[in-house]
């Protein structure tokens, strides 16, 4: 059993998401947005960080996953994405979460099977993957999807090392 936080960042709303993986099912733990309605960035980096950190103690994560940073037109946005994208990771790493980063294009490749998916289709995704009553809110449904992604690599990925280690024993012709 595993309980992934993904988050989703921004320097004015940023989403997270919280589920647990036993085996190959998925549960839905919660999610919401970290609202940021003070002007100054200090100010809003402060408190991601406070709601990321709140989120880590009332769930407990064994893992935290994150969106990775992508080449924005707006030098400005980018830059404050990248200042969110900071402190919420120094709000996993001082809670000695390990960190998992995915890009975009691979979320949503994960989730709805093609990376160029609208928002409202990963919506739709989440909702049915989590078996959720109604669409959660778009920056929440791009956590949840963060948060399934880690799922689904990391199972991958044992998978994969187990493969080796049976063929390192001579078990698989």
């Amino acid at each position: 059993m595993a309980i992934i936080l993904g988050i989703d960042p921004g320097s004015r709303i940023t989403g997270y998401g919280v589920i647990r993986q036993v085996g190959r099912q998925l549960s839905y733990l919660g999610s919401g947005c970290i609202r940021t309605k003070v002007d100054d960035l200090p100010s809003r980096l402060k408190l991601i960080y406070a709601g990321v950190t709140e989120i880590i103690t009332q769930f407990q994560p064994d893992y935290f996953a994150i969106e990775q940073v992508f080449m924005a037109k707006n030098a400005d946005s980018a830059l404050k994405l990248g200042q969110a994208r900071g402190v919420a990771i120094v709000a996993a790493t001082n809670q000695d979460l390990p960190v998992f980063e995915y890009a975009a294009r691979q979320v949503k490749q994960t989730v709805v099977g093609i990376g160029s998916a609208e928002k409202s289709q990963v919506q739709h995704m989440v909702r049915t993957l989590l078996k959720l009553p109604a669409n959660p809110q778009a920056d929440a449904a791009d956590a949840l999807a963060i948060a399934i992604t880690h799922c689904h690599v990391s199972q991958n990925a044992a998978q994969i090392s187990e493969t080796r280690l049976n063929l390192a024993r001579g078990r698989l012709r």
